[in-house]
């Protein structure tokens, strides 16, 4: 990764007798380093699975219906979209070190409201906050590793903490509450101190004036596609005219918050694109298939969180082999693969009925998904310049996160 910046952004050779200018976004996280990345960026996937089998249970003494309290999951969702690409900026702009104290600082105040007033609006706005912060802690980690193995390593760690989620947040909510178990994500902050400290040398990537308009747009943007499937007519249409006046945003201003090289890359744009249809069958399942087991089995809450262990901790296992071979491996053989598992995952939930077959669709998508986020991510990062690293990999958690509101709603949706 080029170390030394031009003034007009684009990279080159440091002037004679001038020290090169040193950046923090890509640390030496490395062997056992790597693993406080992990630490940093697996607790996001309690935001999103925890709540799993908590719902009722929460929606109960809110006094409200279940659909009304699953409003805490879209919020995460939203605020893990929207997260993903303004503290990517902040990280482009500011440096690691600002980055992770802002967003460690998001997840403990989002924390702090949803577990201590549980009121509805105020969990939403917890929850959402707590989004905010985890997808910058998550967006840093996946940054500062320096090889396919600590990339594998960080999604892994994503994959194997959303295995344990659902029975976690069961487990938590009958020994703590409800509150406790959406609060969960604030684990994250944990490894916060660790890498500020490793990260506390050095220079933001850019030096591009932040494009304030830009940042607006694409949240206007992502807050319509995270409610088109609650409202699908009236977010549908803010959605194209927040797209269009985006598109018009990015050929006015290339180099600014979505910059042109990235949406202009037909290899970035597919891995994204990949990254999300995976995201969207995985996230979907996880809460489906509790629903079937419930539906087919005699299991209680506690049991199906259980059995839903193995099939996730499976799909997180193997994801990071998967991301580290991958980088030896064609794309297409990868490309194919993923997808084949996400479709069979699919069709085997909506036409079995044995407890075996159901967690083995889960099984499948959780491979699929776990292993593209960080194969996809390793060839969507490569196939742009390296000084674009940090937008490109706020971009494209977006895309994949962006899973994480929509699969959950199109669920909740279908079971009405």
């Amino acid at each position: 990764m080029s170390n030394s910046l031009a003034e007009s952004g684009a990279p080159g050779p440091a002037a004679p007798g001038r020290k090169p200018q040193e950046t923090d976004v890509r640390g030496p996280f490395h062997g056992a380093a790597a693993l406080w990345l992990a630490l940093m960026a697996g607790p996001l996937s309690f935001g999103i699975a925890g709540p799993a089998l908590v719902l009722d249970d929460a929606a109960r003494d809110l006094g409200v219906s279940t659909g009304a309290a699953t409003w805490t999951v879209t919020a995460f969702g939203w605020g893990i979209a929207v997260g993903t690409p303004l503290l990517a900026g902040l990280l482009d702009r500011r440096g690691a070190r600002a980055a992770l104290t802002v967003c460690g600082l998001l997840v403990l105040l989002g924390a702090g409201l949803v577990a201590g007033i549980p009121v509805l609006p105020v969990l939403v706005l917890g929850t959402a906050l707590m989004g905010l912060g985890t997808a910058g802690l998550t967006a840093t980690a996946m940054s500062l590793a320096g090889s396919p193995r600590a990339m594998g390593l960080v999604t892994a760690s994503l994959a194997v903490v959303g295995s344990t989620a659902p029975l976690a947040g069961s487990l938590v909510n009958d020994v703590l509450s409800w509150q406790a178990t959406l609060a969960l994500p604030v684990l994250s902050a944990v490894a916060v101190p660790f890498a500020v400290a490793r990260c506390a040398h050095g220079a933001p990537v850019t030096r591009e004036p932040f494009d304030a308009l830009g940042a607006v747009l694409l949240t206007a943007l992502v807050t319509a596609l995270v409610f088109v499937p609650h409202q699908p007519l009236v977010a549908g249409v803010c959605s194209v005219v927040a797209a269009g006046l985006l598109a018009a945003r990015v050929r006015a201003r290339p180099r600014g918050f979505v910059p042109a090289v990235l949406v202009r890359n037909a290899g970035f744009l597919v891995s994204a694109g990949l990254a999300l249809c995976l995201a969207v069958v995985n996230f979907g399942m996880m809460y489906a298939i509790p629903e079937r087991l419930e539906d087919h089995t005699s299991w209680s809450t506690s049991e199906i969180g259980v059995a839903m262990v193995w099939p996730l901790l499976l799909g997180g296992a193997l994801s990071w082999f998967v991301v580290a071979v991958s980088a030896r491996t064609g794309r297409r053989v990868v490309i194919g693969a993923l997808a084949g598992l996400a479709v069979l995952g699919a069709v085997l939930a909506v036409v079995g009925t044995s407890p075996a077959v159901l967690l083995a669709a889960q099984a499948l998508t959780s491979i699929a998904a776990a292993s593209g986020q960080g194969a996809f991510a390793v060839h969507a990062t490569s196939a742009v310049p390296d000084d674009q690293r940090p937008p490109a990999i706020g971009m494209f958690n977006l895309s994949y996160l962006l899973g994480a509101a929509f699969g959950p709603a199109i669920v909740s949706l279908l079971s009405l």
